[in-house]
């Protein structure tokens, strides 16, 4: 059988994660075991504040585990020393929701930025690295634009652009796809399956649109109530029996997750003044 490490860029062992807090620590994420593969688009979804983001950062190591293990191919992110920590970092490239791109910062110079921080390649290399990979999200023309010059899809794709630069191995998508026009939408979509294909990096895609999102992904792990709630291919997990999963990926109103918040009985708030408007 071949080793799950040697096919798995990314694998987190029994960890659990909470926010501290004045009731009590907040668990998040309750002895979470799961495994990214090489290669492949593997998509985090689930109901809002579930812990998909928290994942994300917990790789990246803006989080550590409350306990267990987060492996980054094969090294514990959470014992990582800075100078170690930083060096894995390079490998990673990191998607913000919106693009996060820097406002007084030129397209050009969006893009640039990384290699700027962390090489000291001459300008007319960084020239060029910085043109092909606009060139590779379509972009290339809008090169010296300013980003509030540039529609939401065409930013998310400089953001794309910027978060390749520095040909990392794993690329981290939180809500590519929020905000954005039908074509803009389909657009990102293929830019992720394409790049993913044509680089031979690993994805990893925070995302609530059901159809984009099953539609490019190898694997496809739900969260919910701080654990795995069902994974596998986007066809196994859409025929899921869990009511959860059956619930999530039919986009239903009614089953485990309620659409009332917990509180008193009905009866409770509002007898009594029913009562005293009937006297």
């Amino acid at each position: 059988m071949a080793n799950i490490s040697a096919s798995s860029l990314v694998e987190f062992k029994d960890v659990t994660f909470s926010y501290p807090n004045s009731a009590g620590d907040r668990v998040i994420l309750n002895r979470v075991t799961l495994s990214v593969p090489r290669g492949k688009v593997t998509a985090l979804m689930g109901a809002s504040g579930g812990g998909k983001t928290t994942v994300l950062r917990l790789i990246g190591g803006q989080q550590k585990a409350s306990s267990g293990e987060v492996l980054f191919d094969g090294k514990n992110v959470g014992k990582l020393a800075q100078p170690e920590l930083y060096a894995a970092r390079r490998r990673m490239g990191m998607l913000f929701q919106f693009g996060a791109l820097f406002t007084d910062l030129s397209v050009f110079d969006n893009v640039a930025f990384p290699l700027r921080e962390h090489t000291s390649l001459s300008d007319s290399l960084i020239r060029d690295i910085v043109l092909m990979k606009l060139n590779a999200v379509g972009l290339r023309g809008a090169r010296d634009l300013m980003p509030g010059e540039v529609s939401g899809g065409m930013a998310r794709r400089v953001a794309l652009a910027r978060a390749i630069v520095l040909d990392p191995e794993l690329i981290m998508y939180d809500e590519p796809f929020a905000g954005l026009d039908p074509i803009s939408l389909g657009t990102a979509a293929q830019l992720i399956r394409q790049l993913n294909d044509t680089l031979g990096i690993t994805s990893i895609v925070v995302s609530h649109d059901l159809e984009e999102t099953f539609r490019i992904a190898d694997k496809v792990i739900i969260l919910a109530n701080g654990g795995i709630a069902a994974q596998g291919t986007p066809d196994e997990v859409r025929h899921s029996s869990d009511p959860l999963v059956h619930q999530f990926v039919n986009a239903l109103s009614e089953g485990p997750v309620k659409f009332h918040y917990p509180g008193p009985d009905v009866a409770a708030d509002f007898g009594r003044a029913d009562r005293g408007a009937r006297s």
